[in-house]
């Protein structure tokens, strides 16, 4: 029995060491375009993935929401952007420790996750991208990011922060519907505003356009990394019909699976880098795919609103005057100067008295 208990315990050691690999190589065809993973950075950006779900407005704003630190800590929020109208929430900021401007989008309420997952499955290719001749995509979540008063808010966000910090990385993430909404921002920046240094990387993204799509996107936006997890069921949606190449959802590369490997109360997770395809059959869609709890956490890391609530937000009624603005369908947008300091507003917070008003 003891020899059979050192057994294990020597060929769980063996599969770790063959299978860490915090920063992974890519196999790219071409050397000179290899990118790596970077473990470290997708633990960062998968806490301000998580922080996008939080509704207290006036925590999210001034970073001090319960999911705004241990990684995360330092970071300062220039823009928060929530579309009541379509149920939408995104923000901008800059990370210093990172030197990059992060922009993360909120995914779909937990509450309305069974239904949407069951809409996904009936979704069709339903609209050309501009530009790129035979791509099709979801019009749903190509509008959800330009057709809604989120886009112009990131723009202007990203604006204000080139001109306050100069040329800064800018890296884009999301969980969920926010993934996909997360790779079209990242392609808008780099094809219309001639952004050079984008990154993308999201978490339980749906499939968004066909094929074509697919290779224009890894293109224009190699720094790219979609991380699934396990059983995860959203990134197998819409469906892949390999018997239809030319009008099926294609996901785009790179994609990072998640799966756990051990024996009996020795488990480890595995990120394993998947090929340069899209759709690795050996990846995600080596398993059935029907887990919305492996949807919901990734990295450990909690992927929904802390509380069951509607499309509604909280925000400090002093802040939301002084920092907020609103069009007739009551979407908020709340932006800081980056040239004051957070410490500032925080302070005037207390002066003011934390209360709470309902958006």
């Amino acid at each position: 029995m003891e020899r059979h208990r050192w057994l294990t315990v020597a060929i769980f050691a063996c599969l770790i060491v063959f299978s860490v690999g915090r920063e992974l190589r890519l196999n790219h065809k071409h050397s000179d375009d290899a990118i790596s993973f970077n473990h470290t950075l997708a633990e960062i950006l998968v806490e301000y993935a998580s922080a996008a779900y939080i509704s207290d407005l006036t925590e999210l704003f001034t970073w001090t929401c319960t999911r705004c630190d241990d990684l995360t800590q330092g970071f300062e929020v220039i823009e928060l952007i929530v579309d009541v109208q379509h149920c939408l929430q995104g923000y901008v900021g800059v990370a210093k420790s990172l030197n990059a401007l992060i922009i993360a989008f909120r995914g779909t309420q937990e509450n309305s996750i069974q239904n949407w997952i069951e809409d996904l499955y009936w979704k069709q290719l339903d609209l050309m991208y501009p530009g790129m001749p035979d791509s099709m995509v979801h019009h749903g979540f190509y509008y959800a990011y330009h057709n809604t008063t989120i886009r112009p808010a990131i723009l202007t966000a990203v604006d204000r922060a080139r001109e306050f910090y100069g040329n800064l990385d800018i890296i884009v993430t999301g969980h969920s519907m926010g993934g996909a909404m997360a790779a079209f921002c990242g392609l808008d920046l780099a094809v219309n505003y001639n952004s050079q240094n984008v990154q993308v990387m999201t978490f339980g993204q749906p499939r968004i356009g066909n094929a074509v799509f697919a290779s224009y996107y890894s293109k224009i936006v190699p720094n790219t990394f979609r991380v699934t997890n396990g059983n995860d069921v959203v990134p197998h949606l819409p469906p892949f019909y390999s018997y239809f190449p030319k009008k099926t959802y294609h996901h785009f590369p790179r994609e990072v699976w998640l799966y756990n490997v051990g024996f009996g109360s020795f488990v480890y997770q595995v990120e394993k880098v998947c090929d340069d395809s899209g759709e690795d059959p050996s990846c995600s869609r080596s398993v059935s795919g029907k887990s919305i709890s492996d949807h919901l956490v990734y990295y450990d890391v909690e992927l929904s609103s802390p509380g069951w609530r509607s499309c509604r937000f909280v925000m400090d009624p002093p802040l939301a005057a002084s920092y907020g603005t609103s069009d007739p369908n009551g979407n908020q947008v709340f932006s800081r100067d980056p040239g004051i300091s957070l410490i500032r507003l925080k302070e005037q917070l207390v002066l003011d008295g934390k209360g709470s008003g309902a958006i």
